[in-house]
């Protein structure tokens, strides 16, 4: 973080999203001044809060992604959601605080992975201890110890073995391993519709369950696979995990809200109005900073960064309650895509979607390239559907690449070495029944 100033921020923001500045700025500010507040007394950190985001944009112009992209360059938890999917406390559906828990399962991941990453090595060698001890057991002592020649000739052999075992040539090998698995006493039994409940069971109540050891034949890469999960599991400390997990959602955790504007009610005492109003007023407590439940331990929401989204086609920002705008101070509106846009899109990414064909394609033996005036009609013939029907932005482009080079990616497998240039020609060729046709709703994602 130390070198991730906001030019340079919006500048990794650049290789994946095309335009959308002053959004790029606004969400590159918020993220420095996380760094920013981490360098204050004790006594002024708590009191500085963070400047929630309400980004104001139609569909498929980049909002989530640059949510996403902004986490990915802080290494900090996030998670999506939908306003859209939740009810009033009391009524069906899915409460506010979940949005805060299904963070916290994102961040305990990331950190279980971190901390299993740097026992990757000493995990990796218990287990290969394991597969050896199955393969050659140790040799049963005649009095108290076995004789001197005895274990000699038997630690050479368990180093045959273990050269072996590097090279590849026992994977076909068959072996008796001991897993040890989480058991529920009260017999809980899987079951058409019991498995996920059982699962929810044993991730509640993790080690306060007794474990039942269970011998499993498998062959000996799926054994050390078994074996190297089980013993990365035991050289973690998985209180250290959580704690850290948790300060991670508390301290630099973000949440995008999406579809809020559907959550926004245009001032009726009656109806459906009442129920958005409803989600509204749960959800201020959260932003505001609440303490929310986990089954982790509880989670304070004070510093949790918000970016909300929404198209705002028949609301407005001001629609929302006065409480819930004063928690988004910052309002950045994101631009509609047009064909310049798409053609950016389509090639100067590190992602870009030209490259994802081109990359896929390759995957079959098979070189296709793109000429500058196929990509320009590519660009225009999204614009145009776009124009002409539901405005879905760079989504088009997926729907219109996807049926140009449909019957390029069918037959790929039987054109070994094939190459094939897509010029303007093959663009109209294919295409023309997208431009013609006035039933163009089947075209729309």
């Amino acid at each position: 973080m130390d070198n991730l100033t906001p030019r340079k921020i919006v500048q990794e923001l650049d290789n994946y999203i095309i335009g959308q500045h002053s959004a790029k700025k606004a969400v590159a500010i918020a993220l420095r001044n996380r760094w920013r507040r981490q360098r204050l007394s004790p006594e002024l950190k708590d009191e500085v809060l963070p400047k929630n985001i309400i980004m104001i944009g139609p569909t498929g112009v980049g909002k989530t992604e640059i949510a996403r992209r902004l986490s990915r360059l802080a290494h900090a938890p996030f998670v999506k959601v939908e306003a859209s999917k939740f009810t009033e406390v009391g009524y069906v559906g899915r409460d506010v605080e979940s949005m805060v828990r299904d963070l916290t399962e994102v961040s305990i991941s990331m950190v279980k992975s971190e901390y299993l990453e740097k026992v990757q090595e000493r995990a990796k060698v218990l287990a290969e201890e394991r597969i050896l001890d199955s393969l050659l057991p140790q040799p049963k002592a005649k009095g108290m110890v076995p004789e001197e020649e005895e274990k000699e000739r038997y630690k050479e052999t368990r180093e045959r073995l273990r050269l072996q075992l590097k090279e590849g040539k026992l994977d076909n090998r068959y072996i008796d391993i001991e897993v040890r698995e989480k058991m529920i006493p009260f017999g809980v039994v899987s079951n058409v519709g019991l498995e996920e409940l059982e699962i929810n069971l044993k991730e509640m109540l993790g080690n306060f369950l007794p474990e039942k050891p269970k011998r499993k034949k498998v062959k000996v890469p799926e054994a050390f696979n078994i074996l190297l999960h089980e013993e990365s599991n035991k050289l973690i400390d998985m209180d250290k995990v959580t704690k850290e997990a948790i300060g991670r959602v508390e301290q630099s955790g973000i949440i995008f809200v999406d579809e809020i504007d559907k959550i926004a009610s245009r001032g009726s005492t009656h109806g459906p109005d009442v129920s958005r109003e409803g989600v509204q007023r749960d959800l201020l407590p959260i932003v505001e900073g609440s303490t929310v439940t986990t089954k982790h331990g509880p989670v304070r929401t004070e510093h949790i960064l918000f970016i909300a989204a929404g198209a705002f086609h028949m609301t407005k920002p001001s629609d929302l309650i006065p409480e819930l705008q004063g928690r988004f101070p910052i309002r950045v509106e994101l631009a509609s895509l047009g064909k310049d846009d798409f053609v950016k899109i389509l090639t100067e990414p590190y992602n870009a979607l030209i490259k994802q064909y081109i990359a896929l394609l390759s995957t079959e033996d098979v070189e296709i390239n793109f000429t500058t005036d196929a990509i320009d009609e590519i660009a225009d013939i999204a614009a145009y559907v776009n124009d002409k029907t539901v405005n879905i932005g760079a989504r088009r482009l997926h729907t219109v690449l996807e049926k140009l080079l449909e019957d390029i990616s069918f037959e790929a497998p039987e054109k070994k070495n094939g190459r094939l240039t897509i010029d303007r020609e093959y663009v109209k060729v294919k295409l023309t029944e997208i431009v013609k046709d006035e039933d163009l709703s089947r075209y729309i994602l």
